[in-house]
């Protein structure tokens, strides 16, 4: 029999059943019906369960991802029932959304129970429905809504419903997953704000904690009060409440998060350090103002990107003794925990203590054990206030001005009489307010700074000195008005503005050895020229115009006393300690000036010499504006480092530079490293890398401590070594810390041990 007789085209007279055979069809299964069309229209023949498992289902039907098909026809076909005719209705698809029909076959079909439901075994209208095709127009609306209620299409729709939602939000699992995935994003965001608090205080050295953190109090402590001050203006604060037992907010927490951002900043610096393959040592040995000693730890490298030395603070180290042994391998530790143990380190720069500089048991010999390479650099800020220091020192007048110097800022900074007593002549006298500067033992750029302030306060602190008239004051302005003391202002005003310029110079952390060597070099030969009976009546002039401007009359020189030959061991002439007063030109100049001059000059030129002269050499025929740059004595540099330097390569250097710069002379070591190739030339840019490398000075490391004076005050005591360590590095280490960004410290948090709460999305 045709399969085709089941399914009917668009209209009756395809069929091929006889109208008899659909007559006792209608007998057996359909006695309700009322007309002979629906008798033909209800016939259930045996054979017709067995077509509708191998029907075909109309190509023009839904599919599952899109849903049923509804088309909008301007007229579906019309099917004959007696003497009228009927066809689909486009309105029955807003009744039934399920519905869906087949241009096709001109047939209904149910499109959940096609698509979810499980195949009929016996032929009735809801096989018909889901997968022979309904046309029975006639008697549709009946059989829709006896369909809808059948439990197989209760039971597709509900499959239909959940394909839906699936398609929507996923499947319960990835629903599951999502919720999860938005929690935590939630709980990353405000990570992310508690991190900015953090960072912000470690920036500025501000304490977290306050003296009472409850509930009830007023003050809760700056990080708390912080963090409501957020959530006054910010929205996601305000609508976001963190779990009771994952606020992060507790002292431990916070400890956590700064570790977490101090650990962030130190695994940067140590991958630029990496990615350089060389470094250099820096530490200096501090106090922390109670009973720990410290040690303060830098390295210095070249970024390979631009070739500009960089110096880092990689923390304090706590030291059980100040011994050599201890601090090096506080050192050694230090390293080893960063991963830098096996990296080339070219020098090490400490101060001058013996502890540090010993050639036998110092720090740079047990530190050279393990990197024989590693040259070592006395600080030359170090050095440069040592020479002024002895200056001072060698020269008995000298000694007694800076004595005077500090006698004078006592007396009007202890006491608050005398200070108004002071601003009060000022102003009398015209002049703005400006303090006296205080001397400092090693920071000696200070010194210049008070010696300029007392000569432009010289007329009112001498004007005090006599209204006061109290014995130190008399004493004071006795001293201040010796022509000795005023023409020792003047001469140390212009030989500390000599050397005022390079003590600025050796605190920038981009600062060479090269360069710095010829800076002195400069600075030796300025203070010599200065050797002149010339510079001494100039400065004697600057003394006289002073006392003329301030009406002091100039002493008049006294004769010495005569005594007898016979009482040369018998007789004193002078108290112990007592000097004679200098008050002519030729005794200034020849018993202060030249013993002073030459004094620092001598300093100056048996200092800066702790490193051996042909690897000294070396470095400065890296600078190209050194005689001997680019000359033969960058082999023994090399062969010190263990570079086979190739001789061909630094004479092509030298033509390619010398073309390159012809005209130009803005020429420096840095210019050089960015301008070698390192294809081209690989040997000598690691050494000029090595020469850039090598320290100045252990500035960073004072630097370092003046941070510690800010974090560990008197208010701050019970303060851990850790936390300590972690809060300098983010006060020192600014640069790094804008860098980090808060999802890199949010792992790492998360990372440290099991939390309650997720805060690492699933991978």
């Amino acid at each position: 029999m045709d399969i085709r007789s089941y399914f009917p085209g668009k209209n009756l007279a395809t069929r091929t059943i006889s109208q008899e055979q659909g007559k006792q069809n209608e007998a057996q299964h359909s006695s309700n019906s009322a007309t002979e069309t629906d008798e033909i229209e209800d016939t259930e023949p045996a054979c017709r369960s067995k077509a509708l498992t191998s029907a075909v289902l109309p190509s023009d039907l839904g599919e599952r991802e899109k849903g049923p098909m509804q088309p909008k026809l301007a007229q579906f076909p019309f099917e004959q029932y007696g003497q009228r005719k009927r066809s689909f209705q486009y309105h029955w698809f807003e009744k039934h959304s399920w519905l869906e029909y087949s241009v096709e076959q001109n047939a209904a079909f149910c499109f959940p129970c096609r698509q979810f439901g499980h195949q009929q075994k016996r032929y009735n209208k809801d096989a018909l429905l889901s997968h022979g095709g309904f046309k029975n127009w006639k008697r549709a609306l009946d059989s829709f809504k006896e369909h809808e209620l059948s439990t197989s299409h209760i039971s597709s729709t509900q499959g239909w419903c959940a394909f839906k939602d699936y398609q929507k939000h996923g499947s319960i699992v990835d629903q599951l997953n999502i919720a999860s995935e938005s929690q935590i994003r939630e709980r990353r965001d405000y990570m992310a704000r508690l991190i900015g608090i953090v960072q912000f205080f470690g920036r500025s050295g501000i304490p977290f904690h306050g003296h009472d953190e409850t509930d009830g109090s007023l003050n809760k402590g700056n990080f708390l009060e912080c963090l409501n001050l957020l959530k006054t203006f910010d929205p996601f604060l305000q609508n976001y409440s963190p779990p009771n037992n994952a606020t992060y907010t507790s002292p431990s927490s916070q400890n956590e998060i700064l570790e977490s951002c101090a650990d962030e900043v130190i695994a940067k610096l140590v991958s630029n350090v990496k990615k350089a393959g060389m470094y250099s040592v820096m530490a200096d040995e501090a106090r922390d103002g109670r009973y720990r000693k410290l040690l303060a730890l830098c390295v210095r490298c070249v970024t390979p990107e631009n070739g500009v030395p960089t110096e880092h603070f990689l923390g304090f180290k706590e030291l059980k003794e100040f011994d050599a042994q201890t601090i090096a391998a506080s050192i050694e530790n230090s390293l080893r925990e960063h991963g830098l143990e096996k990296i080339l380190c070219v020098a090490q720069t400490y101060d001058g203590a013996a502890v540090m500089s010993g050639i036998s048991g110092g720090v740079q010999a047990k530190f050279q054990e393990n990197h024989p390479e590693a040259i070592y650099v006395h600080c030359y800020a170090h050095e440069l206030n040592l020479v002024l220091c002895y200056t001072c020192k060698a020269v008995p007048e000298a000694k007694d001005f800076f004595e005077t110097l500090e006698t004078l800022y006592a007396f009007f900074t202890t006491s608050l009489v005398h200070h108004n007593k002071f601003t009060d002549v000022q102003s009398s006298l015209g002049l703005g307010a400006s303090q006296l500067v205080q001397l400092s033992d090693t920071r000696w750029s200070c010194q210049i700074r008070s010696v300029k302030a007392v000569i432009v306060n010289y007329s009112p602190v001498v004007q005090c000195l006599s209204e006061i008239r109290s014995p130190v004051a008399m004493g004071l302005l006795i001293c201040m008005k010796k022509l000795s003391t005023v023409f020792c202002l003047f001469m140390f005003n212009s030989l500390l503005s000599t050397t005022e310029g390079f003590h600025r110079l050796l605190q920038k952390e981009d600062l060479d050895l090269a360069t710095a060597v010829n800076y002195k070099e400069a600075v030796y030969q300025t203070l010599y020229n200065m050797r002149t009976l010339e510079k001494g009546t100039e400065i004697y002039n600057e003394s006289v115009a002073l006392f003329n401007a301030n009406n002091i009359p100039i002493p008049e020189p006294k004769a010495p006393r005569r005594k007898q030959k016979k009482m040369d061991d018998f007789v004193a002439q002078a108290t112990c300690g007592m000097r004679e007063e200098l008050n002519m030109l030729d005794a200034l100049t020849q018993h202060l000036f030249y013993p002073c001059l030459d004094r620092m000059l001598s300093e100056l030129d048996n200092r800066f010499s702790s490193i051996k002269p042909d690897i000294l050499n070396g470095i400065q025929a890296c600078n190209p504006q050194s005689k001997n740059f680019l000359s033969s004595d960058l082999h023994a540099l090399a062969k010190h480092y263990k570079i086979e330097l190739q001789q061909e390569e630094v004479l092509v250097a030298k033509k390619f530079l010398s073309r390159k710069y012809e005209v130009e002379t803005n020429f420096t070591m840095n210019t050089l490293y960015d301008d070698l190739d390192p294809l081209m030339f690989p040997t000598l840019k690691k050494v000029i890398q090595i020469v850039l490398t090598i320290p100045v000075s252990s500035c960073s490391c004072e630097r370092s401590f003046s941070v510690l004076r800010r974090l560990h005050n008197w208010l701050r005591q019970t303060m851990g070594q850790s936390r300590l360590n972690h809060l300098a590095i983010l006060s020192v280490e600014k640069k790094i810390l804008n860098s980090i960004t808060d999802e890199a410290v949010i792992d790492r948090f998360a990372n440290k041990h099991k939390r309650r709460h997720l805060l690492v999305h699933k991978k």
